[in-house]
This record gives C-alpha cells, sequence and structure tokens, in this order.
C-alpha cells in the first residue's frame, strides 16, 4: 500500500479498470499511513473547517430512508419556512468570529424556488458583503440558471450528494435517481461553482458500493467529499441498520484519500463516535470537517476542532478558495 500512495504521489491515479480489491483486503495500518502519506504530500497540512445552518426544516417530499426530514418517514422533525434573513446572517457573523471560514445554508426539499430562493440570494449577498466567509449552497436539485444566480450572490461551492453507488441507490432512494444527481453536480460545474459531493457509510452497502461512490466523485472531479456515518433515526426506514464498526470507517476513509488524492475529504455526521473528536480519522486521509451543532449530528464543537487541528500538526483555512496543492495544478 506504500508503494502504490508513492505511484499516486506521483500522479497515477485509479480507474474502474484497476483491481481495487486490495483496498479492502491490505492491512488497515497500512493502508491508513499511505493514506494519510498521499493526503500530506497532495494537500499539505491544511484543514478545512466548515458550518452549516439549516435554513429550512422538513416536509421533504423526497422519500429518502435515511432522513430524518421526509414527509414519508415519521420522526417529528421540527418544520419550518426558510430562516429570518438576519438569523442566517447573525449565525454566519458568530461562526466567523469564532474562527471558521467556511459557511452553508442547507435546506430541505426538492429544491429552493420561487419566494424562498430570493430569500437565499438575498442571505448570500448579505453574507457576501459583511464577512469573510466561503459560501457554500445546499439546496437540492436546481437549474444552471438558478445556480449562475447563486453563484452570482456570492456562492462558491454547491453540495449535492451522491449518498451512494449507483447500483445501490434504487434501495435508498425512489423518488428521484442517481442521473438526477450527476446532472445536478454537471450544472454546478457548467455554473462555475465548485462541488461538494459525498455520501453516507453504513447504509447496508457493500465495499464494492463504496468503491463505485469514490470512483464517481474522482470521475466528476468534485473538490470535496463529505463522508457521514449513518445515524439510524426512529421513525426512518433505517432505524434498525447497526453501526459500521470504527476500523470499517477508517477503511473506507483511507480508500476515498487512495481514489480521490487532491479533493478535501470531509468527515461530517457521526464523526462523534470516534473519541478526541476523530483525530485517528485525520491521521487516515481525511482533512476537512463540518463543525458545530446544526442539522448534522457530528457530536463536536467549533474550538473543540480547532485544538484537534492544531494537535495534529494542521493548518486552518482563512483564505476563499485555496485548495489542495494537486487542484490547484491541475486547473
Amino acid at each position: 500500500m506504500k508503494r502504490l500512495a508513492q505511484e499516486i504521489i506521483a500522479g497515477r491515479r485509479l480507474g474502474r479498470g484497476d483491481d481495487l480489491s486490495v483496498l479492502v483486503s491490505a492491512g488497515l495500518e497500512e493502508l491508513c499511513q499511505g493514506a494519510d502519506q498521499i493526503r500530506a504530500a497532495l494537500c499539505g497540512d491544511k484543514f478545512d473547517l466548515c458550518t452549516i445552518i439549516n435554513g429550512r426544516s422538513g416536509r421533504c417530499g423526497e422519500n429518502c430512508k435515511f432522513c430524518a426530514q421526509s414527509c414519508h418517514n415519521h420522526t417529528n422533525v421540527e418544520e419550518y419556512p426558510f430562516l429570518p434573513l438576519e438569523e442566517i446572517v447573525a449565525e454566519g457573523k458568530r461562526n466567523e468570529a469564532a474562527g471558521i471560514h467556511r459557511y452553508s445554508i442547507v435546506t430541505a426539499g426538492r429544491g429552493l424556488y420561487g419566494q424562498e430562493l430570493e430569500q437565499g440570494l438575498a442571505a448570500y449577498r448579505r453574507l457576501r458583503a459583511e464577512t469573510g466567509l466561503a459560501l457554500c449552497a445546499s439546496h437540492g436539485l436546481q437549474t444552471l440558471e438558478e445556480m449562475k444566480a447563486m453563484k452570482e450572490a456570492g456562492v462558491e461551492r454547491f453540495h449535492a450528494n451522491l449518498e451512494t453507488s449507483r447500483r445501490y441507490f434504487p434501495f435508498i432512494c425512489t423518488t428521484h435517481t442517481y442521473q438526477d444527481k450527476v446532472d445536478n453536480i454537471l450544472r454546478a460545474k457548467e455554473a462555475g461553482l465548485q462541488v461538494c459531493s459525498g455520501g453516507i457509510l453504513g447504509m447496508g452497502e457493500t465495499w464494492e458500493d463504496q468503491i463505485d461512490m469514490a470512483l464517481s466523485l474522482a470521475e466528476l472531479e468534485v473538490d470535496s467529499i463529505p463522508l457521514n456515518l449513518l445515524s439510524p433515526i426512529p421513525g426512518t426506514p433505517l432505524e434498525h441498520m447497526e453501526p459500521i464498526s470504527r476500523e470499517d470507517v477508517l477503511r473506507s476513509v483511507a480508500i476515498f484519500r487512495y481514489i480521490n488524492p487532491t479533493a478535501w475529504i470531509r468527515m461530517a455526521a457521526g464523526r462523534g463516535r470516534f473519541e478526541d473528536g476523530g483525530e485517528a480519522l485525520f491521521r487516515s486521509g481525511a482533512n476537512a470537517a463540518i463543525t458545530g451543532d446544526m442539522l448534522t449530528t457530528t457530536g463536536t464543537s467549533v474550538a473543540g476542532d480547532i485544538a484537534m487541528a492544531a494537535r495534529l500538526g494542521y493548518r486552518l483555512e482563512q483564505e476563499r478558495e485555496e485548495e489542495c496543492y494537486g487542484n490547484e495544478s491541475e486547473k
């Protein structure tokens, strides 16, 4: 694995024509060490922390089996329309003051349309004018014109998870398709936006499914890959799913780094299951995280994550649009 890591550092990229079963069978310690070597060589010591705000909650018409906010599930989640502009801006400023440089508005539902889209655009314009935050948007399936409007308002990165592999996606959601997700990502790229796209680990998928998702993300050349650990929520079809093991999470993180050597590998929901904020994850290829307590069950705090990054020798990102070394050379 260390030899493979060196080949990747030298320019090799893994693809569908390669025998990737070695990523599943290799010793965990050596695999993770190799992934960390790739991260250090191609992304350096930069660490990216972002926070999110749940801009609109509940009443989502999509039937994703993992989600508390789907109207098809029975979770008694809090429901509210698009938040007031002042509340969104104030939360962004609070996070910036705490040391965070990236901030995303997330809304439940198939997309953001009409008056609520205008509210979102107004929020992005205010945040761009009044803060130094790098802005991200997570609003479901949007048209090219809507994405261009978001970019003009100050959004730099659009979030659109694939969630899992193409094969396994119909077992997780049937109200939209995997190809809908891919097309959405392609529209974001056409609009000139960076892309944040990943998925959820532990929904019953196989290792082959995880590798397929990692390959798809590499083919789409996404900038940031959030990895969530399934938090089985009562009232959802996945409420009785057994949690993925700690060792399997570490292997998954390393696999995503081998296949996506220059992307941000961003730990998201479920990280609180690891001690010390998940330090082992950031020695196994990950170099970014969602922090705080909004929406995702990270189980972490901003101050704790900043301290953890410093302990591990990382340098916290502070500039807009600064990417991994490998991404800079490729763009």
